[in-house]
């Protein structure tokens, strides 16, 4: 089973919370995972974010990077190439969704992800608009 996820996904991974043994089990059963290759910054963002209000230590922030980095070495990471940056236009015109959003969904469509994993609602929808089996991990 080929797992997509975004980065509300993906974060849980790294941040104990709602949902991340959900993705953690999901990830378990995949025969491989994929992401959009925005999902680096993104996570990187998250990550800054809870060292700035003070939710992860800074040594706290170095080593889930590192995993980060691990993990995306084995991790397909799917490019804005003409064609997803095409399709994620058109799920902007059809759904009410944040460009990035519409990115990950576009991405997803296109490495024809078996189940595509988010916390976010608007994109989970727009996603099975789409065609795509969702997961919420809220």
């Amino acid at each position: 089973m080929r797992v997509f996820l975004d980065t509300s996904a993906l974060a849980k991974r790294y941040v104990a919370e709602t949902g991340s043994a959900k993705v953690g089990e999901l990830c378990q059963q995949a025969d491989s995972l994929a992401v959009c290759v925005i999902c680096l910054p993104e996570i990187i963002s998250t990550l800054a974010r809870l060292v700035r209000e003070k939710k992860i230590t800074k040594a706290d922030y170095r080593t889930l990077k590192g995993n980060v980095m691990t993990d995306l070495a084995d991790i397909d990471i799917c490019q804005l190439t003409p064609d997803v940056l095409a399709a994620g236009v058109s799920l902007l015109e059809a759904n009410p969704l944040r460009a990035m959003d519409a990115l990950h969904v576009a991405c997803a469509v296109r490495v024809e992800a078996d189940r595509f994993v988010s916390a976010d609602h608007r994109q989970l929808a727009a996603a099975r608009k789409a065609g795509l089996k969702i997961v919420d991990v809220t």
